[in-house]
């Protein structure tokens, strides 16, 4: 490896770690502190924070190579995703900020469902962090794994040791530092995502001699590379159902564990239209700096004569070919921002649901904030351990099911997220019914041997859309058939929207 890039990536490191020092020094040893960082984030923090916590390995290596091998009907997801993460910001974000300090000063999504239910039998905790649990240790293995396969393939590592040095920063700076940690590493990442992927797909239009020279090349390699409506690929057109699943993936920001607790951290509900706008510009700009990425890169690659085996590597390809080993190493680094970002988030998720709603609900209950401090800092490491064990096999299917996460997430927890918000008669039976039901299908669409050839129900409509539908029939259909009897669910409900109602207001 180069000397600039080792350079570059070890000021990336130390910086990594010196963030966790700090947010370490910063933050009150309580569980609020350590966990949501006491409710004190400013706007820009949260919105970067979001949006690099959201946008893991997959915005720079998924979606360029997405577009390298399918050209713009690749872009449906972008726009959905943008979609559904303005709409995220617009109805859950100042809503979930007061409910959740309204219903207890709720500092988990387990947490949050409980006391907004009144749900003494913890049957909604248990659910919503086995929920959480299990699906976010392998999501959190598949980016420790990204990791390893990124060592090994671009700095010629062996890909255990880098899953070492992938997972060690990590836990270093989350440890210790916990969620104001996270939160700021986040805000760093993401202006290094932000810088490399407006860098990189500007430089390879200079060097093609400018945007319309880049679009007559494309257009002499594949005239459908340019369509919206064209698989380059294959050349089939793009379906209306093909269109709705990609779009699809905004329903599932409204149930990302990761993301909405950014939410309940900002300082004030006040602060929400700045880290909207904020959080939103980011987003468009890094989402579609991407795709370009992935586009001009392979009119690059043509007018050179070579061509990739694996298209998800352009982005890596480029900043070898096109820039010096000290910016490259940059590049390189922006590419593990985007990894560890992830992985950052979903550990203390993961931390903070073992903490709160197994070790403080079943086990002690009596138990101070500062052990459970030290408790969300033993779930980190443990936490860590079996995410490595479990990408320690690189060619296991691990990475499949992270593929399929999103989706359980969205269809478990979000339109309980939604209704909870937004409809007083709700009930608690209706609330355990959508999170399971929303699971259950999910997992039913794509792993039940239903279909043709004993293959999952129809794969070309994305499993989030009929788990979505049918946790929200769930919870509408129960809610009305049974209807809660318990008055303080809706008194909450009631103090919540004047609340909500006088603080939009200040």
């Amino acid at each position: 490896m180069e000397t600039g890039t080792l350079i570059s990536l070890a000021i990336y490191f130390i910086a990594m770690v010196g963030i966790g020092v700090y947010a370490y020094r910063q933050n009150e040893e309580t569980c609020s502190g350590y966990l949501l960082g006491g409710r004190k984030l400013s706007a820009p923090v949260v919105a970067l924070s979001a949006g690099a916590s959201d946008m893991s390995g997959w915005m720079l290596l998924g979606i360029p190579g997405a577009m390298y091998l399918s050209g713009a009907s690749s872009l449906w997801i972008a726009f959905g995703l943008c979609i559904g993460a303005w709409l995220n910001y617009i109805i859950v974000a100042p809503r979930l900020r007061v409910f959740t300090e309204l219903a207890k000063d709720a500092i988990t999504l387990p947490d949050y469902f409980e006391n907004r239910f009144y749900d003494s039998s913890r049957s909604l905790r248990i659910i919503a962090s086995i929920v959480i649990i299990i699906f976010f240790t392998i999501y959190t293995s598949a980016g420790i794994a990204a990791g390893g396969k990124l060592f090994e393939s671009s700095f010629g590592y062996n890909y255990e040791v880098g899953l070492y040095i992938t997972a060690g920063v990590v836990v270093c700076y989350t440890l210790f530092g916990g969620f104001m940690a996270v939160s700021l590493t986040d805000f760093v990442q993401g202006i290094i995502m932000f810088i490399a992927l407006v860098m990189v797909p500007t430089v390879v239009v200079f060097e093609l001699g400018g945007i319309n020279n880049t679009i007559d090349i494309l257009a002499e390699t594949d005239s459908n590379l340019l369509s919206l409506f064209i698989d380059a690929s294959t050349g089939a057109t793009v379906t209306f159902v093909g269109v709705v699943s990609l779009m699809s993936w905004g329903l599932g920001y409204f149930g990302q564990p990761h993301i909405i607790v950014r939410f309940m951290a900002i300082s004030s509900i006040k602060e929400m239209p700045a880290a909207r706008r904020i959080g939103m510009s980011w987003m468009i700009v890094s989402i579609f700096g991407a795709a370009a990425t992935g586009l001009f890169g392979l009119a690059y690659m043509n007018s050179i004569g070579q061509s990739l085996d694996d298209p998800e590597t352009i982005f890596i390809t480029l900043s070898q070919l096109l820039f010096h080993p000290l910016i490259g190493g940059f590049l390189l680094a922006a590419i593990l921002a985007a990894i560890m970002s992830t992985i950052s988030s979903q550990l203390l998720v993961t931390s903070s649901s073992l903490t709160r709603d197994v070790y403080v609900t079943f086990i002690d209950q009596q138990c101070s904030e500062p052990k459970q401090v030290v408790i969300g800092r033993i779930c980190v490491a443990l936490v860590a351990v079996v995410a490595i064990a479990l990408a320690y096999d690189k060619d296991s299917s691990i990475l499949s099911l992270v593929s399929n996460a999103w989706a359980g997430f969205g269809a478990a927890f979000g339109p309980l997220v939604l209704f909870s918000l937004l409809w007083k008669d709700m009930s608690r039976i209706a609330a355990i019914g959508g999170i399971v039901s929303g699971a259950v299908t999910v997992l039913v669409w794509i792993y039940a041997p239903l279909g043709e050839n004993g293959g999952s129900i129809y794969p070309d409509l994305y499993a989030i859309i009929p788990g979505f539908f049918v946790s929200s029939l769930v919870i509408v259909a129960v809610s009305l058939l049974k209807p809660e009897k318990d008055d303080n669910i809706r008194l909450l409900f009631s103090s919540f929207v004047d609340k909500y109602a006088m603080e939009s207001k200040k």
